[in-house]
């Protein structure tokens, strides 16, 4: 199965199963030198822990990281960096009624058709527990990212027909919908609260904000992104004030003393449909 590898210069590469012994990434490509510990990875791990809420799976679980590789005195050697997360509470018993039935919405259907041949415990591979191995990965990138001054923050900005209409950065990880407005986040738990009685999904929008980054970074590798983007994610890249910045550049020397103010990717995530729920229960 290929695709677990992302990235060219700096790679990072996820393995294990939802149900399977551990689940982890190996992120190669990081330079030496980098203070890096566990506790760096374990708060973004945090952030994605499952149980936390009424509104995500109930599967409870530490997810404590464990780095295997490529830190030595607290920094990073230039070497793979192997990371891990052991499964403490994976129940495959619970699974056994859909060894031979596809769950609408999950990838038990496409994977089967794909493949010919599924882990059925939780989707296996296909799980949402396999982007342990993601965040583990972006949390190292991220510490890269602070060296040279670039932030990254992601959020929901709408919830179904709720949208924030503030933005309050402390707020996001305030309530369970990581919505950057505490009265929309109000407004969002009685309208899921609502879906979820009537047994209907709301979908909602993420954005994420970039600032920071250098404007000769963003001449560089803006088109190459936005491609991959639109390719895999159909997401729409808005780059607040860049035509003004670029415009008053004349040369690259300048432009890589020039910060953009931000950059703003949004992605859509529809509810899911009710034929598509009737297709799977047909397959």
């Amino acid at each position: 199965m290929a695709g677990s590898s992302f990235g060219t210069i700096f790679r990072i590469t996820t393995w294990g199963e939802s149900h399977g012994p551990s689940i982890g990434v190996v992120v190669d490509g990081c330079p030496a030198g980098l203070f890096l510990s566990e506790e760096d990875i374990q708060l973004q791990l945090n952030r994605r822990r499952p149980g936390q809420s009424r509104y995500s799976t109930p599967r409870n679980e530490a997810d404590r990281v464990h780095i295997l590789s490529g830190i030595f005195e607290g920094r990073t050697t230039g070497t793979p960096i192997a990371m891990e997360v052991i499964n403490e509470t994976q129940r495959s018993k619970d699974y056994s009624e859909i060894a031979n039935s596809y769950r609408p919405g999950h990838a038990d259907y496409t994977f089967d058709q794909k493949y010919g041949f599924r882990d059925y415990r939780g989707g296996g591979r296909s799980s949402g527990r396999e982007t342990i191995g993601r965040v583990a990965g972006g949390a190292v990138a991220m510490k890269l990212l602070e060296q040279l001054g670039i932030s990254i923050t992601a959020y929901a900005s709408s919830i179904g027909p709720v949208a924030a209409k503030t933005f309050c950065p402390e707020e996001i990880d305030n309530n369970p919908f990581h919505l950057p407005d505490a009265e929309a986040a109000a407004m969002a738990q009685k309208y899921v609260d609502r879906m979820m009685e009537e047994k209907e999904s709301s979908g909602g929008v993420i954005e994420c904000r970039i600032t920071g980054v250098r404007l000769a970074l963003a001449i560089l590798y803006l088109k190459s992104l936005m491609l991959i983007f639109l390719k895999r994610l159909s997401l729409s890249v808005l780059l607040r004030e860049l035509k003004s910045v670029m415009a008053s550049q004349q040369h690259m020397l300048s432009a890589q003393k020039t910060t953009i103010p931000s950059i703003l990717m949004r992605m859509e995530i529809p509810p899911r449909k009710p034929t598509m729920q009737a297709a799977f229960w047909a397959a």
